[in-house]
């Protein structure tokens, strides 16, 4: 049920709010941080291990197909630069967000799809959460399952990587929550039915039961502001590429899990 200004917080609420650590502690530690998988109960986590279950295989196989299709401009297909997937694109993942030279900013992997469109395909970029872009990010990461996250050691990066452990931290929205509260402070309690996890973006894009379908990282970012009940930024914005070079500073070294399947 929304709350309602004036209106007392649910009491599960209160509590975060009371135990929160001040912002700027430091996170949980590399050897004590867990995947959201290890929450999840055996039926979700059987889905998960098993290819011909998991429905995030279906994105997967779409992008497989549009890796080796020529855009419309008549240039060559992804495969035409990058060759066997399986070997140009190992690690890939797991190494963006990263720095781009040409824009001078970090950019993440749905962006950098998007940038060889432009640059290399003439081709048009394709949309937020379309299905192409969604199944040729999910192709491309999936390169990467069982590697560890590893972001670059890149100089460059560190403003844009504080900016995003400032927002994770930062108190917003109506509820004064932070991303911080839940998934740091508070992470293996639970919020209402369900079990507060670490947040950690290792299966991205994954397939989620209640989207029935697949989606971004930044589309589950946009749902926990609107959560905390506050204003989300929009697509593409570098508000949330911030978020992910944090975010997988915070999540090295787990292993990439694309595509995860969650509840």
């Amino acid at each position: 049920m929304p709350h309602r200004p004036g209106s007392p917080l649910p009491v599960v609420l209160v509590a975060l709010l009371l135990t929160a650590a001040p912002a700027g502690a430091e996170p949980i530690a590399p050897a004590d941080r867990r995947s959201s998988f290890d929450q999840m109960g055996a039926e979700i986590q059987a889905m998960q291990r098993d290819d011909g279950a998991n429905p995030g295989m279906l994105a997967v196989a779409d992008g497989a197909e549009l890796w080796t299709k020529p855009p419309m401009s008549g240039r060559a297909a992804c495969a035409g630069c990058h060759g066997e997937a399986s070997t140009s694109m190992r690690g890939v993942a797991a190494r963006y967000p990263a720095w781009d030279a040409r824009t001078a900013r970090p950019i993440d992997l749905q962006d950098r799809i998007n940038a060889c469109r432009r640059e290399h395909q003439g081709a048009d970029p394709l949309a937020y959460e379309s299905p192409d872009l969604l199944a040729l990010t999910a192709f491309v990461a999936t390169q990467s399952r069982g590697l560890p996250v590893a972001p670059p050691d890149d100089p460059r990066l560190a403003s844009a990587r504080a900016e995003g452990r400032a927002l994770f931290e930062a108190r917003q929205g109506q509820l004064g929550l932070s991303c911080a509260i839940c998934h740091d402070e508070n992470w293996g309690r639970r919020l209402g039915s369900a079990v507060i996890p670490q947040g950690h973006p290792t299966g991205y894009p994954l397939y989620r039961l209640e989207w029935q379908g697949p989606g971004s990282l930044q589309r589950r970012l946009r749902n926990c502001l609107t959560g905390m009940r506050a204003e989300p930024f929009g697509y593409g914005a570098t508000e949330f590429v911030a978020l992910e070079l944090y975010l997988a500073a915070r999540a090295a070294p787990l292993p990439v899990e694309t595509p995860a399947v969650r509840p």
